[in-house]
This record gives structure tokens, sequence and C-alpha cells, in this order.
């Protein structure tokens, strides 16, 4: 005989975890459940989670939140990419795009083409044939479906930078309006099943007592319910990715409004740059074994574009993921699931990729284990493979102006990467698996602009005579300089469109 449908799911915690949760459940189970969200006024959100990456657009889609609407209620800007300086050695910076440089020729992509006249000498940067790139510089944007008279074609794909706390607000709106009920109030218990060990209830201060058929657990770095109830355990990743602090302080904003987040790297971490309507995010990523806390704070305020609008934060984390995000009746999401720092802005992205993961193996109260051990199995490998892309930023390093760099340059990496970086030198190609969130031209991208250039390309580009590709490299540049005038500047297209009220 199957078993029961679930009828109850209540979400513990609230932040964009909780409520991106609560949307997508509504969104995909309708009116067929009763979905109970938990949440502190309390408690505050970490908050740092201010830039996303493309696939957070076509979730909003999904959930039937217009774009331009959302981002007048977050004090939103739109994102083409991230710049990186100083990481492959002081001066020196490249930039990591949404959308492949240039367009691909028969079956090759662009970069092995580029490669071969890069290494002839007749080709300059990389980035000199990425739209992004090209309009990051001067500040432009625009979603091209949106501007006359401009060609259809790959490259300005884009993301979004927002305030996370009205992010959370906004989309708990959204929520409300879909049936999700909210509780207010702290827990003070978890209370598992005599029987098997499954949650079967939260107790809150106030003695309420909250069941469900199903729980997710979106409390943030202490993992109330699976690990502070169902012991899931922790699988640290400290040994590849040392930074463990981050202060965090938000500043005035100054200079034109840029469509792109902005990393430096320090001596001992990194620092972000991210332009929001009404004030600009920074943090600084630090290592603690490197660097005092208080000497990372100095850096940070010192290096801000504007005036400082609060006491700068610290927060303190351990890079890593838990052994099994789905344990008996409980799935962990956000980071209560796992922490990669947010160097490629991926956190958010891991809550709506393990959440459209739980919609297409969305469980009944029988809990099947094997489709449980499924699960876990995929975010494990996604985990790993984010991290592998993460490290190679700290690892292709020629720095070594610092303890810290000395470290990064010189450590072992998994060796899922070395094979990556070891493929990749032969002949430009890369291995990408099939779950892997970073896609040839991410790689591509991070790899040349961290110093680790092919010493060849593919034989097929061979297959281009030397007048016909200097035609068509040229022809690329030719699109874009006649489309960029077209595009304008990132403040005029959000005043056009999605400026938010003043106040």
């Amino acid at each position: 005989m199957p078993a029961a449908p679930i009828k109850k799911i209540v979400i513990l915690g609230g932040g964009t975890a909780g409520w991106l949760s609560a949307a997508m459940m509504a969104r995909v189970l309708g009116r067929t459940v009763d979905i109970t969200l938990v949440e502190s006024d309390e408690i505050g959100i970490v908050g740092v989670g201010e830039a996303t990456i493309p696939p957070l657009v076509n979730l909003l889609v999904f959930l039937g939140i217009n774009e331009d609407d959302l981002l007048k209620h977050v004090q939103g800007t739109f994102k083409l990419g991230i710049e990186f300086h100083d990481w492959y050695e002081k001066g020196h910076s490249y930039g990591h795009m949404f959308g492949a440089p240039g367009n691909p020729l028969g079956v090759l992509p662009f970069h092995q083409y580029w490669l071969r006249q890069h290494q002839a000498g007749k080709a300059g940067s990389l980035w000199d044939y990425s739209l992004n790139a090209l309009a990051a510089q001067q500040n432009r944007f625009g979603r091209l479906r949106t501007i006359p008279n401009t060609p259809n074609m790959e490259g300005m794909n884009y993301a979004l930078h927002f305030d996370a706390s009205l992010l959370a607000r906004y989309v708990r709106g959204h929520c409300e309006k879909q049936g999700v009920i909210r509780r207010e109030g702290k827990v003070s218990g978890v209370n598992l099943r005599g029987t098997d060990g499954f949650i079967e209830s939260l107790t809150l201060q106030s003695g309420e007592v909250i069941s469900g058929d199903f729980f997710l657990d979106c409390s943030g770095f202490q993992g109330l319910l699976i690990e502070g109830a169902l012991k899931s355990g922790y699988e640290a990743w400290t040994e590849f990715l040392p930074c463990d602090r981050a202060w965090a302080v938000p500043c005035k904003a100054a200079g034109p409004l840029r469509p792109i987040t902005r990393t430096r790297a320090h001596t001992a971490g990194w620092q972000w740059r991210i332009p929001l309507q009404h004030r600009t995010g920074n943090g600084h990523v630090f290592s603690s074994a490197f660097m005092e806390a208080d000497a990372a704070r100095d850096i940070l305020m010192n290096n801000l574009d504007g005036e400082a609008l609060a006491e700068p934060r610290l927060i303190s984390f351990v890079t890593g993921r838990r052994k099994a995000s789905w344990v008996k009746n409980c799935v962990s999401l956000g980071l209560a699931s796992g922490f990669l720092e947010p160097l490629e802005s991926t956190s958010i992205h891991l809550v709506q990729s393990a959440l459209q993961r739980l919609a297409h193996m969305f469980p009944d109260t029988g809990f099947n284990q094997p489709e449980i051990d499924e699960y876990n199995r995929k975010t494990k490998r996604e985990y790993e493979l984010i991290r592998d892309f993460l490290v190679l930023h700290y690892k292709a390093t020629k720095r070594d102006d610092s303890p810290f760099w000395n470290h990064c340059r010189t450590m072992a990496v998994p060796d899922s990467l070395a094979t990556k970086i070891d493929y990749f030198r032969q002949h430009g190609r890369v291995m990408v698996e099939g779950d892997d969130l970073f896609k040839e031209a991410n790689w591509v991208q991070v790899l040349i602009g961290q110093g680790v250039m092919p010493e060849s390309f593919s034989p097929l580009a061979l297959t281009v005579p030397d007048d016909s590709l200097a035609d068509y490299m040229a022809h690329v540049r030719q699109i874009y300089d006649t489309l960029l005038p077209k595009i304008p500047s990132h403040a005029d297209y959000i005043a056009q469109y999605c400026q938010a009220p003043k106040g």
C-alpha cells in the first residue's frame, strides 16, 4: 500500500533561503499542502549574499515574480559578471563575465580561435571579445530585447544585485499571498518520534507546538534541525579554502553605478564591492590564521569608495558542507546545508538548485531511503564542483608577497581540480561534468585570467584559413563596436525600468 502524501511542510528560518524555499514549495505544490514558516525577528539574517548569478533570473520567472517590480523594492541593480583585481599578481585584472566571449565558429568555441590568434601575436585580450566585459567597462547595461535594432545574440547574460534583507521581505509578501503561514518565535525544542527518530514537531518559546510531515532547515550556520537534532555531521574544506572570517559594512555610493561585482585580493584574503541603488555593499573575507581581525577591519575601512553607513560586523564561518543534506524527514538549505565563500556568488544558487532537485525528488511520508541517498549524492557532488572552481582562484597565482599567498600557491588541491588544470594546459579544453554549475566559458575565463595559459589549441582551429579567421575576429569586434553605443548607461536603464522609490 503506497505511503500517504505530504500534507504539512514546516520551514525553520526566514531570510533568503527560507522564503525562497517557501515560494518554491508553494509554486510547485500549490494548495495541496500547508506550508508554515517559523522565524524570529530577533534573529538577524547574515545578509551578505547581495550578488547572484544568471539562473536566479529564470527562477523569478518560474515563481511568477516580476523582475522590475522586485528590483524596485530591493534597491536592485544588474550584474554582468565579476571583476578580479590583483588575484594572479598585483596590478593584473580580468573578468569572469556571464556569457561566453565571442561566438562559436563551426564545432569549436570561440576561445579556441582566440588561442590560435593569441599565440601568433594577432589577438588582444580575450575580454576584448566579450560583450559583457566591454559593456561593464563603459558602465552600460540593457536587456537586448528592449533595445531597438540590436541583434539577437549571445553574450548579454546577466544576474542581479540586491539588499538581502529587502529581498527576504519582498519574497515573504509574495509567499503570504500564496497561502504560506508565518509563525513568529524562537524554537525551544525539537521533538523526535520515539519509533524512528523523525522530526515530529517544533516547540516555540511561547509554548506553541508546530507539527509537520516534512521539515526544511533554513536556520543558518547552526543547522538547528539537520545538525542540532539529527546529527548530520560536517565536512570542512579549510585545507583548500583557508578563509574563515569576513567583515561586512555598507557605504555611501560613489561614482557611476557599475553593472558588475568587483573583488580585490589583499594580503590574506579579498574584498568585495556590490553596487546597489541606495548604497554599496562591501566586505573583506580573510583567513584568521594569517591576519588578525582588527587588521582585516582596517583594510576594509581604508578601502571603501564612500563614507561607511554602519559599524562593520564580523562573520565567522567554516567552508564545507553537511555530510548529509537530507536526513530522515528533514532537508537543509542555505547556510544550514553548507557554506562556500561568496567569491563567485553561489550561495543563493545553491538554495535554488537544491529546491529544484527537491521538486524532482519530492517524497511522500514513506521517505524512501534510496531517493534520499541519491539527493545527498547529487548535493555532495554539486558542492565539490563549486569548491574546485573557487579553489582555482587561490591556487593559480603568481603572488608571493605574503605568507597567505605562499600557502595558497603551494597548497595541495583536490585531485579533481588538478586534473582539470592539467587537461586545460594542453589544448585549452575543459572537463565539464553535467552537474557542474560552471560550464566551459566560465572555466576558460578564470583559468586564463589566473594565468593558466594552454600550450596549444585544438588542431581543428587550423582548418580555418588565416585571412578568414582574421576577418571573423574583426567581424566580432565590429558587431560589438556597433552595438555598444546603443546600450544605455546602467543608471539610465534602471531609472527607466526599475528605479526604487526615493526614501
